[in-house]
């Protein structure tokens, strides 16, 4: 397993080492997260939590490590983060479903082609 501790820390000198090659890029990922940051009807914790299924779901393990260490900071517990990680996997599964029938869509498609 990794060391996510470890690996935040390096990431964020990656990142440093991007925006200060592409600044714009940082400066516009930096917009979207702050965008994100704002209270609104979902406090930090909420969003967390859909940040991590998030993560989950789109594989980022840069994602997995920056924000299960806010959702901690946010007050999520291990059981809240578990029920979040179980609906990322019921959305992969669903997905990768959807995505099936559009394989056999695809094939009728041909088929009569």
């Amino acid at each position: 397993m990794l060391d996510w501790v470890a690996y935040k820390k390096e990431l964020m000198g990656r990142i440093g080492e991007i925006g200060k090659l592409s600044p714009d890029t940082l400066k516009g990922y930096q917009t979207l997260s702050a965008a994100n940051a704002k209270e609104g009807k979902l406090g930090a914790k909420t969003r967390e939590l859909i940040s991590l299924a998030v993560a989950v779901t789109t594989r980022c393990d840069g994602c997995i490590t920056v924000h299960t260490d806010a959702a901690l900071k946010a007050g999520a517990t291990k059981e809240e983060i578990t029920e979040a990680l179980g609906v990322a996997v019921a959305m992969n599964a669903g997905s990768a479903m959807v995505y099936s029938a559009r394989v056999m869509d695809a094939v009728a498609a041909y088929s009569n082609a």
